[in-house]
């Protein structure tokens, strides 16, 4: 298929993004073990019946966990995007910053202290830890005189990333409680979260996208390099700290109540640049849109390859994400040589 080449053609194909975002929202509010039919969902918000068992488990269990998937996976693929660009490097997520990480181990301390601490705090704790290993990455990246630079960010978020992930190898060893109450969570689910999650993180997520759709016009410039960034009068260290929050809202906020989904950040922005190129004015809707069909594609998929057990929706994305990470990093060396 070949790229898209004038706004009407970019516009159009979002507009049919869309539509198919729509449909695969109703199929994951219709589908499951208990298959529940498009016109009793329709009812069950026209006419709610508490004495129907149908429309009970749309608004208590199906509806709040497609809205969940679907504002996670966009504000991922939005994230992975933002991160990509920063780095320069095409095969960097949100995790290369220490988000997943830093919101693991604050996580697992959170849950191993049930006594203490109530489990809502965990989302909190995550989203925490998500923004203090990022800044600690941001503060590592920035020391010397080039500044923040591709290079240093990536050094520093392995040094953060495999610090914290010693951190919670060990507390888990430790902690029996901790495991049990955060071994889903860590491998990445939807199931179980509701609207109250939601709300938690949502002023977090639509400050964190809306940062991302203001910053479009000035991360072009910024991935056209450094100096020419600098010639053009922009002020590249603050546009790479506005990017760096906007990732943090973002990934953390999603981490915090869904728990360390991988590859959605990294494949999503690799597909939408294939449709319309290198502009972040279109990247950026188009990973939004994308990324939360596919997170909602992965959990409708995870209900029904064990069933009438369900898998963890991170081991969905990552069966579909290692081979894209293997093709797009065979895909870089050629490039390289």
């Amino acid at each position: 298929m070949a790229r898209l080449q004038n706004p009407l053609q970019k516009m159009t194909v979002l507009l049919l993004l869309l539509a198919i975002l729509i449909f695969t929202f109703a199929a994951s509010v219709s589908l499951g073990s208990y298959r529940i039919s498009l016109y009793d969902v329709c009812q069950s918000f026209l006419n709610f019946n508490s004495s129907s068992t149908e429309h009970i488990l749309v608004m208590n269990t199906r509806f709040p966990r497609a809205v969940v998937a679907a504002t996670v996976g966009a504000c991922l693929a939005v994230a992975g995007a933002l991160t990509q660009a920063l780095t320069k490097n095409p095969l960097a997520a949100p995790s290369v910053l220490g988000i997943n990480s830093g919101a693991v181990f604050f996580a697992v301390v959170a849950a191993s202290m049930p006594n203490i601490l109530p489990p809502v705090s965990i989302v909190w704790a995550a989203f925490g830890g998500a923004a203090i290993s990022s800044a600690a990455v941001y503060f590592l990246g920035s020391i010397g005189r080039d500044g923040l630079t591709p290079i240093k960010i990536i050094l520093a978020g392995s040094a953060i990333t495999a610090l914290f992930t010693s951190f919670t190898q060990g507390l888990l060893v430790l902690s029996e409680s901790g495991m049990k109450n955060t071994l889903s969570w860590l491998a990445g689910a939807i199931v179980g979260r509701n609207l109250e999650h939601q709300k938690m993180v949502l002023p977090y997520m639509i400050i964190g996208m809306l940062l991302a759709f203001a910053l479009a016009v000035h991360i072009n410039i910024l991935t056209s390099g450094d100096d020419v960034a600098k010639g053009l009068g922009q002020r590249t260290g603050i546009v790479k700290l506005l990017i760096s929050v906007s990732v943090i809202l973002l990934a953390g906020s999603s981490v915090s109540i869904a728990g360390s989904i991988g590859f959605v950040g990294l494949m999503v922005p690799h597909i939408s640049r294939f449709f319309v190129g290198r502009d972040h004015r279109w990247i950026i809707p188009y990973s939004a849109v994308m990324g939360a069909s596919l997170l909602l594609l992965a959990d409708i998929s995870a209900r029904f390859i064990i069933m009438p057990s369900e898998a963890p929706v991170g081991v969905m994305t990552a069966v579909i994400g290692a081979p894209f990470y293997i093709y797009i990093a065979r895909r870089s060396l050629r490039g390289e040589k």
